[in-house]
C-alpha cells in the first residue's frame, strides 16, 4: 500500500525562499506520533496561500521546520453557504463541526437559542476540529469561526441578500428540493438545539422575508445528525453537488 503524505495546516504565510520554523505542537505531531524525520515530505496549506509540497528541516528531539518547495494546490472556496446552529456538548458538538466542514460549510456560526443547554462555547476547541476536518479531507480551506450570538440579534442584523434556510421540524413532510428552488447563495442554513424552537422563535423566524423554512422528513433527527442532513440537501440543491454552485 502506497505511503500517505502528510498534510498539515498552518496559520502562517507559505512562500518560497526560507524555511518556516514549526510550532512546538505540530513538531511533536510529526516527529513523535506519525515518526518523520528530516527529509520526509509533507502537504501544508492555509486559507490565503493554498496547499504546498515541503519537506523536513532542522530537526531535533522538540523542534522542526519545513522547507517548501512548490504549490500544488490554489484556495479552493466552496459555495458562499453558512452553518448556523445551537451549541452541542462536547464530543457531539466536535463531531458535529468536523461534519460541517466536510460538507462544506464556509462559516460555522454559533447561535444561543432558549433551549441551547451547552453552557460554554469553545471557538478554539471548534477551531481546531475544523482545521482537523480540513487536513483529513485535502479541503484546501478552513471554515471560518464566528463569535457565538443570541438568535434575536442574529435575525435583527440579517441582511436580505443571503437567504436564511430554516430546518423546522414543524414544517410537514414537504420536499425540501421543491422548497429550495430559486435559491442560490449566498445563502445559510439554521438548525436548532435538541429540544427545538420554541414557539416565539419559531413565529420570529417565519416572520422574516428572507426566511425559507424546509422539512427533513417525517422522523424528529438528533441536532448533530440534522447538520449532515441539512447541508447535504442544501449542496445538492443550490451548491457544489449540483448546477447552483456560486463562489
Amino acid at each position: 500500500m502506497a505511503k500517505t503524505t502528510p498534510r498539515l495546516h498552518l496559520g502562517l504565510p507559505l512562500d518560497t525562499g526560507r524555511d518556516i520554523p514549526l510550532p512546538r505542537e505540530q513538531a511533536h505531531y510529526l516527529l513523535h506520533v506519525l515518526r518523520l524525520s528530516g527529509g520526509d515530505v509533507l502537504r501544508v496549506f492555509n486559507a490565503s496561500d493554498g496547499e504546498w509540497l515541503a519537506y523536513l528541516t532542522d530537526v531535533s528531539k522538540k523542534d522542526a521546520a519545513i522547507r517548501l518547495e512548490r504549490p500544488t494546490s490554489a484556495v479552493t472556496l466552496p459555495p458562499d453557504i453558512d452553518y448556523l446552529f445551537a451549541p452541542l456538548k462536547h464530543a457531539r458538538l466536535d463531531y458535529m463541526i468536523q461534519k460541517a466542514t466536510e460538507l462544506g460549510a464556509r462559516r460555522l456560526r454559533p447561535v444561543i437559542t432558549a433551549r441551547t443547554i451547552a453552557e460554554r462555547v469553545n471557538l478554539e476547541r471548534m477551531r481546531a476540529n475544523a482545521i482537523e476536518a480540513a487536513e483529513q479531507c485535502n479541503l484546501v480551506f478552513v471554515p471560518e469561526v464566528l463569535d457565538p450570538l443570541p438568535l434575536a440579534k442574529v435575525i435583527a442584523a440579517w441582511t436580505d441578500t443571503r437567504k436564511l434556510i430554516f430546518c423546522d421540524e414543524t414544517a410537514g413532510t414537504q420536499n425540501p428540493l421543491d422548497r429550495l428552488r430559486g435559491v442560490s447563495p449566498p445563502a445559510a442554513v439554521l438548525v436548532g438545539p435538541e429540544g427545538g424552537f420554541t414557539d416565539e422563535e419559531r413565529a420570529l423566524l417565519k416572520a422574516q422575508a428572507f426566511v425559507v423554512p424546509i422539512s427533513l422528513g417525517p422522523r424528529i433527527l438528533r441536532a448533530d445528525t440534522v447538520a449532515i442532513a441539512a447541508l447535504a440537501v442544501v449542496q445538492a440543491a443550490i451548491g457544489d453537488w449540483g448546477t447552483g454552485h456560486k463562489t
